[in-house]
């Protein structure tokens, strides 16, 4: 599959942003006749909101049509994506459903079609979309880069989506339920210490912290870290003052800093860490105020 699917993701894409798979027609479906994804990203589905989409579908039928395949033979369709419009169809109890029709795929391109489909609705949350990314790389044999192209995103982003994946799955299924938003995981992330993090995210939970307390609690967490007692260089000319800069710029960026002395008494450089691509972009904005 891996070499299959390589020989023409980048065509498939364009076929489903473009909606031009062969054979496709728009139809109605008996909901009886509809089995589920097996491919499906999302995890969790939130009942309230089912129960809204369903009176919206009672009072002005379904805007969108879900997109479904059916292979040549089968008295049955698979959903490829609009889970959620199905289920409020059936919660609505409409009896069939409006339907796109991809017809004699195989099955990298029910999987590609799947996948990408999902990943590109806005309204599935970051962990689905990080395990949708995972399954399409693994199966595909894809990289991030390449993958972050296919899909139109950046490679820093497509990253920071899969480092979600990282958190333990009290924290994601807080993330897919809703109880926590993408920020808070991200700031959640940056704190590299497990014991720590699972224990802001349960007072994330009892007392409902922004995204910005998280971000102040991770940069107090490096800032707080006990520094390791560096040798000294030879030739090192380091003064009591870099020392003590060193020490207000790091509880000021919250990670690692080092001030060098340069060859001459006027010049040198500082070299600020980070240890993650969100740590970076924590110290990066920081900086830029």
């Amino acid at each position: 599959m891996r070499k299959a699917l390589g020989r023409g993701i980048d065509s498939l894409i364009t076929k489903v942003q473009n909606n031009d798979i062969s054979g496709d027609m728009v139809q109605k479906i008996p909901l009886g006749r509809i089995r589920p994804n097996r491919f499906q990203p999302r995890r969790i589905f939130d009942d309230a909101a089912l129960a809204e989409l369903s009176e919206s579908i009672k009072e002005r039928g379904l805007l969108q049509p879900i997109s479904v395949w059916k292979d040549h033979g089968e008295d049955h369709y698979e959903l490829i994506a609009g889970e959620r419009r199905l289920r409020a169809s059936k919660l609505a109890g409409l009896a069939e459903i409006d339907a796109i029709v991809k017809r004699d795929l195989d099955d990298e391109q029910k999987l590609g079609l799947s996948l990408i489909e999902n990943i590109q609705r806005e309204d599935l949350n970051a962990v689905d979309t990080a395990l949708a990314y995972r399954q399409l790389m693994d199966a595909f044999g894809v990289s991030q880069a390449d993958l972050a192209k296919r899909v139109g995103k950046s490679r820093a982003a497509v990253s920071n989506t899969l480092r979600l994946l990282e958190l333990d799955a009290d924290i994601r299924q807080g993330i897919q339920s809703g109880s926590i938003s993408e920020g808070h995981a991200r700031a959640l992330i940056s704190i590299p210490d497990s014991s720590k993090r699972r224990e802001f995210y349960q007072r994330i939970m009892a007392e409902k912290l922004s995204v910005r307390d998280v971000e102040s609690f991770a940069q107090g967490f490096h800032a707080q870290k006990p520094r390791a007692q560096r040798a000294p260089r030879a030739g090192s000319r380091r003064t009591p003052e870099a020392v003590e800069l060193e020490s207000t710029l790091e509880k000021t960026l919250g990670t690692k800093v080092e001030v060098c002395p340069g060859p001459g008494p006027q010049n040198g450089r500082i070299v600020i860490h980070y240890f993650s691509l969100d740590d970076l972009d924590r110290v990066t904005q920081i900086i830029k105020k």
